[in-house]
């Protein structure tokens, strides 16, 4: 392997072990999104079923599949504010893992590149 190769694989080395690193200290992680929703009631009376209806809340929801069914919960605005915080750091994540397979593609195919140019020995 000449020093050019060595040279990129260990910057690779790098970014590959800098971006485990920051997966490390991203915190709880958590599927779905987070809405503001209004609600309309049962009763047949009440103001949002009126003209012009005036729907009940807003309500925090969270939405999410969960073993291939979606999942919706009500929310407190302190969870709301705890899933928001967790399902971005499920994207970050996400991301981080994408650029991780983005370093891993490009070192292992100069890896393999130079394993072919290697001679086969017998």
């Amino acid at each position: 392997m000449n020093q050019r190769v060595a040279t990129r694989l260990a910057t690779y080395e790098r970014q590959y072990r800098s971006l485990a690193q920051e997966l490390s200290g991203i915190g709880f992680i958590v599927a779905g999104s987070v809405a503001s929703r209004p609600n309309t009631c049962g009763k047949s009376g009440c103001r949002c079923h009126g003209d012009p209806p005036q729907p009940h809340g807003p309500y925090w929801q969270w939405t999410a599949k969960v073993e291939g069914r979606t999942v919706n919960r009500r929310l407190s605005d302190r969870e709301a504010e705890l899933y928001k915080k967790w399902i971005a750091n499920d994207r970050h994540m996400r991301d981080v893992i994408a650029k991780m397979r983005e370093i891993a593609a490009k070192a292992t195919d100069l890896l393999l590149e130079q394993d072919l140019q290697q001679p086969e020995r017998v």
